[in-house]
Formats: C-alpha cells, sequence, structure tokens
C-alpha cells in the first residue's frame, strides 16, 4: 500500500494519515516573512528609517543605510521580497502535497540558500556594520524557522511524489 494512503481501523473506518504542522507554520512564517520584507522595502524606497529602538548595538538605520544593505546592486529589502514571495507559494499545503517533482526541490533550494544568505548577513551586520537591526533580524529567525521545517519535513515533502508514481 503506498505510503500516506488511508488505511482501515479496528472499526473498519478508513483513517487518514497524520497531518503535518510543517505546511501552516511554512505559510505562516512565509506570510509573516513577506509582510516584514514589504515593510522594509516600502521604507527603503521611501528613504525613511524602520520604527527600531536606536541603542547599544541596535540600530536599524545604521544596517538599513549601510554598503552591505545592497548585494549586487540590489536593496536587501527587495531580495527579501523575492525570498519570501516564491517560498509563500511553495510553502502552502496544496504544494506540500504536490506529486510535481519540482516543487520538494524547489522549496528546499530556496530554504538552503535563505539561511546562507542569513549568514551572510548576521556576520554582516556583527562584523562589518557592528549593528543589529530588529526587523531584520526577525527576518533572519523567521528564515531560520523555514529552514528547519522544510529540511525536517523533506521525507513527507517526497512522499507525496513516491505515493502518485506508486499509485501509477
Amino acid at each position: 500500500m503506498p505510503r500516506g494512503a488511508p488505511t482501515t481501523g479496528d472499526d473498519g473506518e478508513a483513517e487518514r494519515p497524520p497531518r503535518s504542522w510543517r505546511p501552516v507554520v511554512t505559510t505562516l512564517v512565509s506570510f509573516l516573512g513577506l509582510g516584514v520584507s514589504v515593510y522594509l522595502t516600502i521604507e527603503h524606497f521611501n528613504g525613511g528609517s524602520p520604527v527600531c529602538p536606536t541603542n547599544g548595538l541596535s540600530n536599524c538605520l545604521k544596517v538599513t543605510t549601510s554598503a552591505e544593505s545592497y548585494v549586487f546592486g540590489i536593496p536587501v529589502a527587495v531580495l527579501g521580497l523575492a525570498f519570501f514571495l516564491p517560498m509563500l507559494a511553495l510553502s502552502i499545503p496544496w504544494a506540500w502535497r504536490s506529486a510535481n517533482p519540482l516543487v520538494a526541490p524547489a522549496r528546499l533550494a530556496m530554504a538552503v540558500v535563505g539561511i546562507g544568505f542569513v549568514f551572510y548577513l548576521v556576520y554582516s551586520e556583527l562584523f562589518t556594520i557592528h549593528a543589529i537591526c530588529l526587523w531584520c533580524t526577525g527576518v533572519h529567525v523567521l528564515t531560520f524557522v523555514l529552514f528547519v521545517a522544510v529540511v525536517t519535513g523533506w521525507e513527507q515533502a517526497t512522499a507525496s511524489r513516491r505515493d502518485h508514481l506508486e499509485a501509477a
């Protein structure tokens, strides 16, 4: 019987496979990340400073106006949009159940690139800019949560494809 297919319980009723928390969490986290990225992009193009306390190490204006706030001439806030918008599409529950062979690897690739970029940005904030932005830190945490959920959900994500192939 294909993995994830309904089985029959003791009472003869069909049992559904257990639902995972990953589709809901990744959808919610991607949506929140997209929201923060939209806010930071608006602030970037309006020339404003994100609402953020400035004390000691926390200084959003210093971070968002630094040379490191651009990568290949593209504002990092815009790169956040370019990350979270496709991650949102790849994270909705339908995408987690998709038998399309490109969906799960694309989601994994995006998560790996995202966490790699987070490492670069955190390094830049701590060792080059010498300041952190709390909004950016929020995005970093959301990206980490996405990474963990996607990596630990690889088996679930690929099970739909295997089940579809076994049923064919």
